[in-house]
């Protein structure tokens, strides 16, 4: 009997779309300077690539945790970013904030020692405000942030969907449609994901777990390198079938 030699498995790289570029930005966390920095090099970086069509996309977290919240915001309400189309994904820390305005699920104070307490602090809400907390917080937090920030983190996507690419923050649930997906785990989910190795049938891009270096999995790219202690804010560039890393 003749034995046929095994044909080898050909493995397709995820692709964007003709004519596009793409950069993902990991989880900011209240790092205004090097959110700037970052953009500089991403446009830098496109201009050096020549002409395409350009989509920045935000994987979530851009608040808490670090010093510039308030400004983060400023400057992403502002988008003055040239002509790149700007993509903004929910993180659960836009969850938790949106959540404590009016206290949701009693979430504020789990929010406050996540990260929450350096947000309001951006505001100029003072410690003693709020280490205090109750309505007299409330009051505080309605007063000092603005609503133009409270509307545009409420109207951020569950996730984002570009050529073979899946862009969400935490990542998704293995086994579940693409489009039954639910927000809490798009938000929140961690070592279900993280270990999976099934083919989602998209190559899922997502930040909220800390990693010092980019992740390239099989199934998964993961680009949260923890600016806020680290200093090093992440993102992951896209073109065809090439993927790159720039770096603050």
């Amino acid at each position: 009997m003749r034995w046929l030699k095994p044909k080898p498995v050909v493995v397709v790289p995820p692709r964007i779309p003709q004519g596009r570029r793409v950069y993902a930005i990991g989880d900011v966390h209240g790092m205004a300077d090097l959110l700037v920095a970052l953009i500089d090099q991403i446009s830098a970086d496109d201009a050096a690539r020549g002409p395409a069509t350009t989509h920045i996309v935000f994987l979530g977290d851009l608040v808490d945790r670090g010093p510039d919240t308030a400004r983060v915001l400023d400057l992403l309400i502002e988008a003055r970013f040239g002509t790149a189309t700007l993509h903004f994904v929910a993180g659960n820390h836009e969850e938790m904030m949106l959540a404590s305005i009016d206290n949701r699920n009693g979430e504020r104070d789990a929010w406050l020692s996540f990260g929450g307490a350096e947000a309001l602090e951006s505001y100029g809400i003072a410690a003693a405000a709020i280490a205090a907390g109750g309505f007299a917080l409330e009051h505080a937090m309605r007063t000092a942030i603005p609503a133009a920030h409270l509307e545009f983190m409420a109207g951020f996507d569950d996730s984002v969907r570009i050529g073979d690419y899946l862009f969400v923050h935490a990542g998704i649930l293995p086994g579940v449609p693409l489009d039954a997906q639910q927000p809490r785990d798009l938000r929140w989910i961690r070592n279900k994901f993280l270990d999976s190795q099934v083919d989602h049938g998209v190559m899922v891009v997502h930040g909220h777990t800390v990693v010092d270096e980019p992740t390239f999995a099989r199934n998964r790219i993961g680009i949260d390198t923890g600016a806020y202690q680290s200093g090093k804010l992440t993102a992951l560039g896209l073109e065809g079938d090439a993927q790159w890393i720039l770096s603050t």
